[in-house]
């Protein structure tokens, strides 16, 4: 069977990083995963690399192993960014139309977007990428597409996506140690909105939660458009940290009684559980706890993710009310009953991601940002114009630009 290029994600997260080689099938056009890993990963806290060689120890130990298991050579890889850094800004820009005859040409709507970079921002911060909103035509919003219409007046509304420059430095340094051949680095939000919402989700208005260890991911989108992105620094780890104080025992069996007894609302049950201890903790003894007090924990870190996503979608400048609702993904979403809980909380449609147009991945959630990396560069390698599911061309020159600066 013939088999395009290679093309490896690669999802840099908190407390593991993620990968997985995947190629299209001529015959079929159909992308297929033909090899994943998943290893842990220290020198991050909270998506921010703090430790470059660490970082960069995990990155090559999990590539390498990704091409022997899938026994096959890396042609491409790209790579994720996160952190509490990443912020989303909203500014416009006005140009007089230079052609004489009025004609709107790429160059003016090249200039527009220009102007429109042009606002302040604070030290260290600087963008990473525009994305037009809506262009203005002598008054006349809700365009799209203006060129070749007439006008004097052009104006664009745009989403600008804004970065601290050391912590992307930090990033890049471990990245392009590890794997030289890095062609992109993408904003997970980005990389999991593009595996798990469709474009008719996007148009009609929809935010996507992408909750993983140590950070929450937020995209709204609108009319075909990302209207606001943020990550905030709270994280599944977050209630691990909590049930382990609680429970006066270590993170490892916090997780592992988060993952076998946990769940966002109590339904009655038992009043208390038990687990068994290892031989180094306890000698063979049991764990008792209360299962009411358990879900007590959880719910209340869960609410408090969600609290900060309802202060996001209120600073999204939405004309509607998100019909599409809320789409959860990432490996923070597992736990029983997190759909009803959210449904509770913000009072809209709620549903659990799914990739789409990708064949060998088991577990949407947890591989969602990684799928996306990959789907996300198979779309700019065929030249495709769809306007919402691939990334922008613009992004990835100016990361590179970025980036290769960086590079000692």
């Amino acid at each position: 069977m013939a088999k395009n290029h290679t093309i490896c994600g690669l999802d840099i997260g908190t407390s593991s990083i993620k990968a997985i080689i995947a190629s299209r099938d001529q015959e079929n056009q159909v992308l297929e995963v033909i090899g994943k890993v998943s290893l842990p990963v220290f020198g991050i806290r909270r998506g921010v690399v703090f430790r470059t060689e660490d970082v960069s120890k995990s990155i090559t130990q999990a590539l390498e192993r990704l091409s022997s298991e899938a026994n096959c050579k890396i042609d491409d890889v790209y790579a994720s960014a996160g952190g509490s850094h990443i912020f989303s800004v909203s500014s416009h820009g006005t140009v007089i139309v230079s052609r004489a005859d009025q004609k709107i040409s790429e160059e003016d709507v090249n200039r527009v977007i220009e102007a429109a970079k042009v606002f302040p921002l604070p030290s260290n911060r600087e963008i990473l990428e525009t994305f037009p909103l809506e262009f203005i035509v002598d008054g006349q919003g809700h365009i799209k597409e203006p060129q070749n219409m007439q006008g004097q007046r052009l104006e664009v509304s745009v989403l600008a996506l804004c970065a601290f420059s050391p912590f992307m430095k930090n990033l890049s340094n471990a990245i392009y140690s590890a794997w030289p051949h890095v062609a992109d680095i993408t904003p997970s939000a980005l990389a999991s909105s593009r595996a798990v919402l469709t474009p008719q989700q996007k148009e009609l208005g929809v935010c996507l939660v992408d909750i993983g260890s140590g950070t929450t991911d937020v995209a709204v989108y609108e009319e075909g458009d990302l209207i606001h992105a943020a990550v905030f620094p709270v994280g599944s780890e977050r209630i691990t940290n909590d049930l382990a104080i609680c429970l006066k025992t270590d993170v490892e069996l916090a997780e592992q009684i988060k993952k076998e007894f946990g769940s966002c609302i109590f339904s009655g049950g038992r009043r208390k559980e038990k687990i068994e201890l290892s031989k180094d903790e306890g000698n063979g003894e049991q764990l008792s706890f209360s299962h009411k007090m358990l879900v007590k924990i959880i719910e209340a870190r869960v609410c408090e993710i969600f609290d900060q996503v309802q202060k996001e979608l209120k600073k999204a400048p939405l004309k509607g009310s998100l019909p599409a609702g809320i789409v959860l993904t990432g490996g923070g979403t597992k736990l029983p009953k997190m759909v009803e809980l959210v449904k509770r909380e913000l009072k809209l449609p709620v549903r659990l991601g799914k990739v789409h147009g990708m064949l060998g991945i088991d577990d949407d959630n947890l591989w969602s940002t990684a799928a996306g990396l990959a789907l996300a560069a198979f779309d700019l390698d065929e030249g495709r114009s769809r306007s919402m599911p691939q990334l922008p061309q613009g992004f990835v020159r100016k990361m590179k630009g970025i980036l290769q600066n960086f590079i000692p």
